[in-house]
């Protein structure tokens, strides 16, 4: 049977888009639904997923709760995210809440803003439940009124294929998501090795060669995470928890995220604000934080920004961040931020 003119443009651009992911023949919006949970870390649900594509490129993944009424300013500083992130078009995902009968009073002034930036919206789907279907697609044969149904969590040939390329499954929701980086109980071996770690004598004659120390150390770190995926090193963790309350160092180590490694360096400060003991939480809770937004993941980064707060309510940075934040800073302004200020610091940890 030869299949409508509408699904054939539209298999052939999902294969397009979900190939920059890194999956293979990709060819339904099954496969987005599928590959959606992977690009956020969990399972969505109550929640408005905005996907930026720049040249067919996956760019930033914006999620926020599903709200209970439009909020022009909130919808605006979604369609700004995708301009400011260069996005040449997009694609929109609604998990839409059981008690919400009629999901466009939301998604129509999404896709109107949207369309006056200039940007393309590719797709957009209404999750209600187990059931999907597209808002912009007419042909009822292959979008049918009803909806269709949701693809399988673990029969997914693209959660084969994730699981192949070694990414970890995602978080059954939010909240699993989030008990993921609450601490853990007080590692003794740990607690006796920060008693022997010196720390920084802004006085002394030491001071840049302490730093390094501290830098080099975070270098080992990633290094050794990203071939395990932990380290039972405890006398260089508790070397990097003192270090890390150095300012230099806190910013080497924010500097040293790029687009190839910050997959790995997001786990690793994610496992090591979890080990932290309190009092050496607030440092590693930021780079976490700027890691997590830079990924896209707005909610999970505000709450790594409650555990720096808590830890030190007065703690510069954290503060720093809540407001920028707060404000919609692209998380590309990071990125740029950082490479701003990394070779600066580099300078005055090893030299010219």
């Amino acid at each position: 049977m030869q299949l409508p003119t509408d699904l054939l443009k539209a298999k052939k651009m999902l294969e397009e888009i979900l190939d920059s992911l890194g999956m293979t023949t990709l060819t339904s919006p099954q496969d987005l639904l599928a590959s959606v949970p992977f690009i956020l870390g969990y399972h969505p649900t109550n929640s408005i997923v905005l996907v930026a594509l720049k040249e067919e490129e996956i760019g930033m993944a914006m999620r926020i709760d599903f709200p209970d009424d439009v909020d022009p300013d909130q919808i605006d500083t979604l369609a700004s995210h995708l301009v400011q992130e260069g996005a040449d078009s997009a694609l929109l995902i609604a998990y839409v809440p059981e008690a919400v009968f009629d999901s466009e009073f939301l998604l129509g002034p999404i896709r109107d803003a949207i369309a006056m930036r200039g940007i393309r919206l590719r797709e957009s789907l209404e999750v209600r439940g187990d059931r999907w279907r597209s808002t912009i697609c007419m042909d009822h044969g292959c979008c049918p009124p009803e909806g269709n149904v949701m693809p399988s969590k673990d029969g997914s040939r693209v959660v084969a294929e994730q699981v192949a390329q070694g990414r970890p499954l995602p978080y059954e929701s939010m909240e699993e998501l989030r008990a993921s980086i609450s601490p853990q109980p007080i590692d003794e071996e740990l607690a006796k090795a920060l008693d022997q770690v010196e720390g920084i004598d802004y006085d002394g004659d030491f001071v840049v060669s302490m730093q390094r120390e501290g830098a080099l150390a975070i270098n080992d770190l990633a290094s050794e995470f990203a071939e395990k995926g932990i380290s039972g090193d405890k006398d260089l963790i508790a070397l990097i928890l003192v270090r890390l309350h150095d300012l230099q160092v806190r910013d080497y180590a924010m500097g040293i995220c790029s687009e190839e490694n910050i997959e790995t360096l997001w786990s690793m400060w994610r496992w090591l604000m979890r080990l932290a003991p309190g009092g050496y939480i607030a440092p590693v809770a930021t780079l976490f934080s700027v890691a997590s937004y830079e990924r896209g993941d707005g909610a999970l980064a505000q709450r790594a920004l409650e555990r720096a707060l808590e830890d030190d309510p007065q703690y510069p940075l954290a503060k720093l961040l809540r407001r920028s934040f707060a404000a919609g800073w692209p998380p590309s302004s990071f990125a740029t931020m950082r490479a701003d200020l990394h070779p600066k610091v580099c300078a005055k940890l090893f030299g010219e």
